[in-house]
């Protein structure tokens, strides 16, 4: 998905496994329900999970990523709190157990092949895990959400195990921190960056200026 007809383009590094990814897509909602020109939104996924993967998708907590108790304590806190300046309903505050790297695989097959039928798949996994606490690392899981939104089923789960497919992943995810992309949400338009949930008015004067 890239800029036509003049309109502004607007990249987001995201992953489905973080509560403000999810927050910051009602946010960016929000904001372009009272924008009046067309934008462009490129999705650029991210891996959160990718230095604690064991081989075999579980998460080894043991790597010392410098999240503590209080880190996880104060991020329950905002997410709460974020919840309610944008009415967003989440039946879960943290998914520290969940590897959305499958949901990915998922959604960079979607995103390429499918382009119009791929915001209802980006929606349907974030509120499949945040929403209805479904996994969204497991392939039936997403199976189902590409069935329910009219995709190709049998198509969904042969990317999921696609090797290729998760190569062009991990090239991704390298260029995403080789950019300087540390966390997500990050909205990156025209060289400036947003990170986090951030209102919209400050997606306003990132997409538009003072």
């Amino acid at each position: 998905m890239s800029a036509t007809n003049g309109a502004d383009r607007l990249t987001i590094y995201a992953d489905y496994v973080c509560p403000f990814c999810y927050l910051g897509k009602r946010s960016l909602e929000r904001y372009r329900e009272r924008r009046a020109e067309p934008l462009e939104v490129e999705w650029h996924p991210f891996d959160l999970r990718r230095d604690k993967r064991r081989e075999d998708g579980s998460i080894d907590h043991s790597v010392d990523d410098g999240k503590d108790d209080d880190y996880f304590k104060q991020a329950r806190e905002n997410v709460r709190r974020l919840q309610a300046e944008y009415d967003v309903e989440m039946s879960q505050t943290l998914a520290i157990e969940v590897d959305s790297l499958p949901a990915q695989q998922a959604s960079w097959h979607v995103f390429q092949h499918y382009p119009e039928e791929w915001p209802a798949f980006d929606a349907a996994i974030y509120e499949a895990l945040w929403q209805a606490e479904r996994d969204i690392g497991d392939p039936d899981v997403l199976v189902s959400l590409a069935a329910d939104t009219g995709l190709p089923a049998n198509e969904i789960r042969d990317a999921i195990e696609d090797d290729g497919l998760r190569a062009e992943l991990e090239d991704l995810f390298t260029d995403a921190h080789q950019r300087g992309i540390t966390g997500v949400p990050t909205f990156v338009h025209d060289g400036y960056a947003a990170r986090g949930a951030v209102p919209p008015a400050q997606l306003e004067r990132l997409l538009e200026g003072e």
